[in-house]
């Protein structure tokens, strides 16, 4: 995938994709899904999120982009990142200091994201891992300026990657979901999990 950037397919087990599930569904009912929006415009993003960990990425008109460690809507701490997670940080980051964030993010069958860069964090060394659960994402990335040339490939309920070193500030986003490519959501669309670390210390 290019230096820094690394994808396990299959990560995770059919088992073992269920079985994260019911831990996350646990986790949403202390932290609904909530719909961020861009700063300054207030639009809102076509994906709901929530998080879990002692920090959570949070967006809206007033306050912008930023890491707080209460939900915005309930007002109450995220709920801890569940231990399948943290194992994952440990064996695709390998990164010494554990993540602070865990970002749930589910894109309904339209939902897409446009190309970014994940640099919110003040420890930028850290690597960004995520996980695909349900229908298949098509993911594109590119590099560090956002006029770099990208390409596209597809991240399966199971999927795991990581974005670190000369990776860690490319561009990416999702194209688009391919409806209907995994039964593991009774409801469809795809939730994708990202672990961060947000401090240096």
């Amino acid at each position: 995938m290019g230096e820094g950037a690394f994808l396990a397919p299959g990560y995770l087990s059919g088992e073992r994709q269920a079985a994260l599930l019911a831990e996350l569904r646990a986790a949403l009912e202390a932290a609904p899904l909530f719909t961020p929006e861009m700063p300054r415009t207030g639009k809102p993003f076509t994906v709901r999120m929530t998080n879990f960990g002692p920090l959570g990425w949070v967006s809206d008109k007033d306050g912008g982009y930023r890491y707080q460690p209460a939900h915005p809507v309930t007002g109450r701490p995220w709920p801890a990142i569940p231990e399948t997670l943290l194992r994952a940080w440990e064996e695709i980051g390998g990164y010494a200091r554990p993540p602070e964030a865990c970002l749930l993010n589910w894109y309904a069958p339209g939902a897409r994201m446009g190309l970014h860069q994940d640099r919110d964090e003040d420890d930028l060394e850290a690597p960004v891992v995520s996980l695909s659960l349900g229908d298949t994402a098509l993911f594109r990335i590119g590099g560090v300026k956002r006029s770099d040339p990208t390409r596209s490939f597809r991240l399966a309920s199971g999927d795991a990657m990581a974005l670190a070193g000369a990776a860690r500030l490319a561009f990416h986003g999702v194209d688009r979901i391919l409806s209907g490519t995994s039964s593991l959501l009774p409801q469809g669309g795809r939730i994708n999990l990202t672990l961060r670390r947000v401090s240096r210390s």
